[in-house]
């Protein structure tokens, strides 16, 4: 049985894969930082499922998550960069914290940094050596809403982190994509159907899209073989304003 292992897997765009993953045979380790969420979707999937608490910002704790995935299953061949947040968006650029910008950096970029380092650890010591990464881009690695600077920032960076993966990744048999996701109707878009703020100033209601079609995305670039990749997939409510002039 492969392994699979997904960050921010309590709720949302996380929790989806990891089921999704789970039907498609994985065994799946959800990490995250609210144990009692990962433990109901560990229940829903039942015993090929290690629930870890996991900062992924820190890095003691990030690799406390790949030693028990270690022990657990003995390796690893999916890891999901999927854990993620943002700075409120009713704050403008020039007013946000320090410690606002650094939480959304430590989580969104050092997060998947750290979860890297890990992954390769295991992926080029295992026999038959290599596995995939999964990142969690956004449409914000393409284009960003208003108010938007460390979230954005972080979702371009990313990308770079994808493409550097992929490259240092050849010589152990990883390979690494990204998916950029627009609109999935998930926690983090329940205020897009009542309005999101514009490029041109105004409030207006955004299509959505189901986040099982994320899952399923997510399941289709982990099964393929390690000698094909989907780079970057972008997968998007149709009509979601980012196809266009703003």
């Amino acid at each position: 049985m492969k392994v699979a292992l997904v960050t921010g897997a309590g709720s949302g765009i996380g929790r989806a894969c990891a089921m999704a993953l789970a039907k498609a045979d994985y065994a799946v380790v959800l990490a995250g930082r609210r144990i009692e969420a990962l433990e109901a979707v560990a229940k829903e999937i039942g015993k090929n499922a290690l629930v870890v608490a996991t900062d992924v910002a820190d890095p003691k704790s990030v690799a406390n998550l790949f030693a028990k995935t270690k022990e657990k299953f003995g390796r690893l061949d999916v890891l999901f960069n999927n854990a993620g947040t943002g700075a409120p968006g009713t704050i403008n650029l020039e007013d946000l914290t320090f410690e606002q910008w650094q939480s959304v950096v430590n989580t969104n970029l050092t997060g998947p940094f750290l979860c890297t380092q890990e992954a390769f650890k295991i992926m080029k010591a295992q026999s038959p050596m290599g596995g995939r990464i999964i990142n969690n881009g956004s449409i914000s690695a393409h284009v960003p809403r208003p108010n938007s600077a460390p979230y954005t920032s972080t979702k371009h960076a990313i990308t770079g982190l994808t493409r550097s993966t992929s490259l240092d990744g050849r010589k152990y048999n990883i390979a690494c994509g990204q998916i950029d996701i627009g609109n999935a109707a998930s926690g983090m878009a329940t205020n897009m159907n009542a309005g999101m703020p514009q490029a041109n100033g105004s409030v207006a209601p955004e299509p959505t899209m189901d986040v099982q079609d994320v899952a399923r995305s997510v399941v289709f670039m982990a099964s393929l073989p390690l000698d094909s990749n989907v780079q970057f997939m972008t997968v998007m409510a149709t009509k979601m304003p980012f196809i266009g002039r703003g």
